[in-house]
């Protein structure tokens, strides 16, 4: 279990740097963009938050939908930015951002110039969550500091 859920992936220092990078700036985007606002607007946007329309979550009220995307979205973006369960904290985040995409968004354009409730915005974060979900978190990260790689048998 611990292996499932700390494994950093790749420990070369390079691609562990990129990855850092990736992890740091996706998350705080969607952290400061998008998470922080939702909670200061919670009240005004709990009534009205769209449901996903498809089994079973379209069984949840408005409520309960936008708490999850809260969770998703404040709190995945945490554990990604640290490197902390980084691929099960990627797996939520691009859950989230498939929905939101296709279902949420789903009759909507791909482009337009206003660029208002586009399927665009959760692509864009899609790309790099799943990058950062095959990848692994990388050697700078919480990850890799809990599960320490032991030595390795050569044959």
């Amino acid at each position: 279990m611990k292996k499932f859920l700390f494994d950093c992936g790749t420990r070369d220092a390079t691609a562990s740097l990129g990855l850092l990078f990736l992890r740091v700036c996706t998350g705080l985007m969607m952290l400061l963009g998008h998470g922080i606002g939702k909670i200061e607007k919670y009240g005004a946007m709990k009534d009205g938050f769209p449901v996903p329309d498809f089994f079973p979550l379209k069984y949840m009220s408005p409520p309960i939908s936008l708490m999850s995307i809260i969770g998703a979205e404040v709190g995945c973006s945490v554990l990604i930015i640290f490197g902390l369960a980084t691929r099960p904290a990627a797996f939520i985040f691009a859950f989230t951002m498939t929905v939101a995409a296709f279902n949420i968004h789903g009759s909507n354009p791909w482009f337009t110039p206003g660029g208002i409730g586009l399927k665009e915005g959760p692509i864009l974060y899609l790309i790099p969550v799943v990058a950062i979900l095959l990848a692994g978190a990388g050697q700078y990260s919480f990850d890799a500091a809990i599960l320490k790689e032991g030595r390795r048998k050569r044959w």
